[in-house]
């Protein structure tokens, strides 16, 4: 026969239903009953259809009507309310309340929707409905329908419910709404109410983010205006596979409407009952233990999709006719809270071992505190999740956030540092914390025969991985792996067939720079350190190539999971590293970056860009050398140097900045010249106390006093001479009466002498940095008797503060340009 159409035909539904029941024996007849529908009808949406504005088309041959924004559904199941319309016979405060909805679409009960008035009756109401007041009759135009109702009742917050111990009793007083367990090892401890810490429960505690024990839970009032819609997003960390999470519905015994987020057995699984039967969608990931996990669940009426980190949407479906959930229980976070009945409905009966953050429904983002204070009404067993210190750490440049110890710390994008990534960083030479690494592609096929590293670095701890590259992300597989151990220099390979390691015969010098060589060839390794004699060692098994596809890391790794277990230390490196060079091409090192993490620069003269915007700055162990543009032609890349004539031609610097510089205690002097004239001054910095250098019948000289003494200090390098024209590189140190000086790559000099300055009397009048030489009227108060005939190329002073000497008119006298 033809299928009914319009109002009528969810009558004929009915009937239906009820005729086929009474052929049912008795214990399948009472789950018939229980068979409920919503304002549906059969057919499909079309012109013939009753609804007015909105019509959705159900599973099983129904459809349903719904209103536009602004409007609400009446009783009838398919006209609508306009909610500001002085029409309608409720209140805006009535309409939009949930309670409407809930007695809108009420359970076990028959009636007309029309002729049932909510302003004169309750649900538990059996009198007989009056007509309007302006007396207009009834109609009967709507269906007859069976409508969802839940009886009113209160809603009252969950009570502690607590594991009790047969065996024996628990011993401790855990204060007022706290309750002692005794644990799976029998070690009894308090759980505590919300707002309470310690181990008696008497310390205040406000929670930002909450850890669960598995026992504890959170309540939050029940959820409204989400009987269609739920859009949910949260972040936990999970220390153990089972557990609930999320929770609410409308019995304390889960017999009517609910909605569950869980884990079991890894997988995360969303449950929900719309009152009809239950529908389940699971990821198909499983969550990663002790990290930090995001789920995303968006349900819209019968349907919902759900995505676990960056894995594939997964999607389900409930079952029956009806698609609006009531939510009438709390919303309990963390665990199962006072709701029975799980056994029948769930998977896992017991609350979540782990934390949870950043936990959002509907646009609304949760506060985990007390009230007023957050939004929780009650909560039992809560911890602060110490793994979310993060939440205090507000990283920036897109810096990420993570844990170490008992502190937390921000891992910075390259060009950034700082406590919080806030400082950006124009990279020069490379340092690592301990927590850095840096990113390259990896060697592949580039190392299967034969590999020679080079690398210049300058470690400050005694343990850490300098260099790796693997062949599988689990470390597992082929491997190289540079790195220290105890201060001596491991380099560790496996080809395959089991791993091998060569080891330095001596310890390095922390806070030094040095060379390590490693050459590989087939199973053989020779590793040399600096000028040691080399070390080699051949590897077991007969397999001789090297495969090594993953990245290639420098200065530590993202995360220790990547590297073999063969490689004995498991951190990074402490340090600087300023030459790379992988059979036989140097690399950039951070030119060539694929990325990294907390990487600064290390205190290096070429920090402060000597060889200005036209050159590149090569470190060579503590000094540099400058790698010009085609048609510059001295060593900084520029004009030529300044050129000082020995007698009153000088550059003088007095600046704020240069004061702070000189005034500092060490003081360290970087500075390359050339002369050819066996005596003259060629720098002096006084700022209450006197340093000076200069040339001593060839020899350089370095002297020093301290404030208000006539007692001067003398260091003299006498290993080489310095007046033959050539350039030479001068690094001297005062380090309180200590000083140092150092010549090109020659030995340092410390060897010192104490002389008395006859008259005392130093030209403090004369006060900052000069180079070159001096004003003719002071010289005769210093050890010379003029300035230097030669040319100064550049000054670094306390390893960052470059001195632009070049085009500096407004400090210099009688300077000329040197002739490179």
């Amino acid at each position: 026969m033809d299928v009914f159409r319009g109002p009528l035909a969810a009558l004929l539904v009915i009937v239906c239903v009820a005729a086929v029941s009474a052929n049912e024996p008795e214990h399948e007849q009472d789950d018939l009953n229980k068979i409920q529908f919503e304002a549906a009808f059969q057919g499909r949406c079309n012109h013939g259809s009753p609804c007015e504005q909105l019509c959705y088309e159900l599973h099983d041959g129904m459809y349903e009507c719904d209103c536009r924004e602004g409007f609400i559904l009446r009783e009838d199941g398919y006209s609508c309310y306009e909610i500001n319309s002085t029409a309608s016979p409720l209140s805006l405060e009535e309409l939009q309340s949930d309670t409407r909805e809930d007695v809108i679409y009420q359970k076990d009960a028959v009636m007309d929707a029309l002729e049932f008035s909510l302003s004169n009756a309750t649900v538990d109401s059996n009198d007989v409905p009056q007509a309007p007041p302006n007396g207009t009759p009834f109609t009967t135009q709507g269906p007859r329908l069976e409508q969802k109702l839940t009886s009113e009742r209160g809603v009252t917050l969950p009570r502690a419910t607590l594991p009790i111990s047969t065996e024996k009793p628990c011993p401790l007083e855990c204060g007022p709404g706290g309750g002692c367990a005794l644990g799976a090892d029998g070690v009894p401890t308090c759980l505590c109410p919300l707002g309470k810490g310690g181990p008696a429960c008497q310390e205040d505690m406000e929670i930002r983010s909450p850890r669960f024990t598995g026992s504890s839970w959170l309540a939050f009032p029940a959820l409204r205006g989400a009987y269609k819609h739920v859009q949910l997003s949260l972040e936990l960390r999970p220390e153990a596979y089972d557990g609930i999470f999320f929770l609410t519905g409308e019995r304390d015994d889960m017999a009517g409407d609910f909605m569950a987020l869980l884990l079991h057995q890894g997988f995360v699984e969303f449950r929900f009952d719309c009152g009809s039967g239950v529908g389940v969608v699971r990821s198909e990931e499983t969550v990663l233990l002790n990290q930090w996990n995001h789920v995303t669940l968006y349900r819209h009426r019968w349907d919902a999709w759900l995505q676990l980190n960056t894995g594939k949407h997964v999607q389900g479906r409930s079952k029956g006719l009806f698609s609006r959930i009531t939510f009438r229980e709390p919303l309990f976070i963390g665990g199962p809270g006072n709701t029975t009945g799980l056994a029948e409905k769930l998977p896992v009966a017991k609350g979540l071992k782990g934390c949870i953050r950043h936990l959002e429904v509907n646009d609304h983002p949760y506060k985990f505190a007390l009230d007023p204070k957050g939004e929780a009404t009650k909560g039992y067993g809560i911890e602060e999740c110490t793994a979310d210190r993060c939440s205090r750490v507000p990283c920036q440049h897109g810096g990420k956030c993570l844990t170490s110890g008992s502190s937390a710390v921000c891992l910075c994008p390259l060009g950034f540092s700082g406590d919080l990534c806030e400082t950006r960083v124009d990279l020069q030479v490379p340092s690592f914390n301990g927590s850095s690494h840096l990113r390259y592609r990896g060697l592949s096929d580039a190392a299967l025969t034969w590999l020679d590293v080079e690398i210049v670095f300058k470690p400050t701890a005694p343990d850490g991985l300098v260099l790796y590259n693997g062949h599988k992300l689990d470390g597992m597989g082929d491997f190289m792996g540079l790195y220290l151990n105890d201060a001596f220099v491991e380099f560790s390979y496996d080809l395959g067939s089991g791993s091998a390691v060569a080891r330095s015969r001596y310890r390095v010098t922390l806070g030094e720079w040095h060379q390590v060589r490693v050459s590989r060839t087939g199973r053989l390794a020779i590793l040399a350190v600096d000028n040691d004699i080399p070390v080699e060692v051949l590897s077991p098994g007969a397999f001789t190539q090297l495969s090594l596809p993953q990245n290639l890391y420098l200065g530590g790794a993202p995360n220790f999971g990547i590297v073999s277990p063969q490689v004995r230390i498991r951190t990074a490196m402490v340090g600087c590293v300023q030459k790379v060079q992988i059979n036989g091409r140097q690399i950039a090192i951070l030119a060539e970056a694929l990325g990294g993490a907390n990487v600064d620069n290390c205190p290096h003269p070429c920090v402060a860009r000597p060889c200005g915007e036209d050159g590149e700055c090569v470190p060579q162990l503590d000094y540099f050398t400058c790698r010009c543009k085609p048609g510059y032609k001295d060593h900084l890349c520029a004009r030529g140097p300044p050129a000082f004539r020995g007698s009153n031609s000088y550059l003088h610097l007095d600046d704020g900045v240069t004061m702070d510089a000189i005034s500092s205690d060490p003081l360290d002097v970087n500075v390359r010249f050339k002369s050819a004239s066996e005596s003259g001054l060629l720098l002096w910095a006084s700022s209450g106390s006197h340093f000076s250098l200069g040339l001593e019948k060839g020899a350089l000289v370095l002297r020093y006093n301290g404030h208000e003494s006539n007692e001067e200090i003398k260091v003299v390098y006498n290993a080489t001479t310095v007046n033959d024209g050539l350039w030479h590189r001068v690094k001297a140190v005062r380090d309180g009466s200590s000083g140092l000086l150092i010549v090109d790559h020659g030995p340092a000099i410390t060897r010192q002498s104490v002389e008395i300055n006859d008259k005392a009397d130093w030209p403090s009048d004369e006060g900052g940095l000069f180079v070159g030489g001096m004003p003719e009227s002071s010289l005769p108060l210093t050890r010379y008797r003029n300035g230097i005939k030669g040319c100064v190329a550049d000054l670094v002073i306390n390893t960052d503060y470059h001195l632009q000497l070049i085009d500096r008119s407004e400090i210099s006298h009688n300077v000329a340009e040197c002739e490179v």
